[in-house]
């Protein structure tokens, strides 16, 4: 059985106070609305972290996660994270490769299998994120191109370490556009991801990797798109910024 998991990504929002108010009022939420058999990761910036872990506390099934972290185990890198410091102090996920950190900050495939094997070693739980622009969706070679993705990051890795990563797909032409990939888009490319995987490690160690749903998922259409045979949860922006929005998705499984 597939872990079902709601990922918020805060990006770069809220001050101290705001982060603190938005994570009591999601506890309390998922605590007074008993909602139970879904993995929820909280992914603020890096400053919010530790408090962040202090206010999940033991609460269950919700756990902190990061949104990136550094391809060094450590050194004089200044201004980086390493996963062996997230994992020291409780952080379980870490996302790497959002589509913002491959524009805005240039973050390569082969980058990325080096963060994703620092992540592993420290035990953390990527979500690694692979999606395609309007472009690529419009020539038809979507499919291509994403499954090119996960060759070149993830394919030099062990069944055994395959098996702990989350992947997310997210349509780039669907974040912060107000466009929403159709449930049956969702449906098609989690599918094709998950024979690619297949392709590479077996039916069975692919059936176990749950894939979510990055792109502008909100409560309106959350249930339609998690009802998928292979849509497993979602990565949630600007929604996860609200905590009723961000818990009724939770509940929509």
């Amino acid at each position: 059985m597939r872990s079902k998991i709601v990922a918020g990504n805060w990006k770069m929002n809220l001050n101290f106070d705001e982060g603190q108010k938005l994570t009591s009022e999601i506890v309390n939420m998922l605590k007074d609305e008993h909602v139970k058999d879904v993995t929820v990761v909280l992914n603020p910036p890096f400053v919010h972290l530790y408090p962040v872990k202090k206010l999940i506390g033991d609460a269950p099934n919700l756990f902190l996660g990061s949104q990136n972290c550094s391809d060094k185990a450590s050194g004089a890198y200044t201004g980086e994270v390493s996963a062996g410091m997230l994992a020291s102090f409780g952080a379980k996920f870490v996302i790497l490769g959002h589509s913002e950190r491959r524009e805005y900050f240039k973050e390569s495939n082969e980058l990325l299998t080096a963060k994703t094997r620092q992540a592993l070693d420290n035990g953390l739980t990527p979500i690694f994120c692979c999606g395609e622009p309007l472009e690529i969706r419009e020539s038809g070679t979507h499919e291509t191109y994403v499954k090119e993705q996960l060759t070149e990051s993830l394919f030099g890795f062990s069944s055994d370490e395959i098996s702990k990563i989350v992947i997310a797909y997210e349509p780039i032409w669907a974040i912060g556009t107000g466009r929403t990939a159709s449930s049956d888009q969702a449906q098609d490319m989690h599918a094709a991801l998950r024979n690619h995987l297949a392709s590479k490690y077996g039916s069975n160690i692919a059936e176990g990797i749950s894939i979510l749903y990055g792109g502008s998922c909100n409560p309106s259409n959350a249930k339609e798109i998690f009802s998928k045979p292979d849509v497993d949860g979602g990565l949630i922006g600007g929604a996860s910024l609200k905590s009723r929005d961000f818990v009724e998705i939770v509940k929509s499984f």
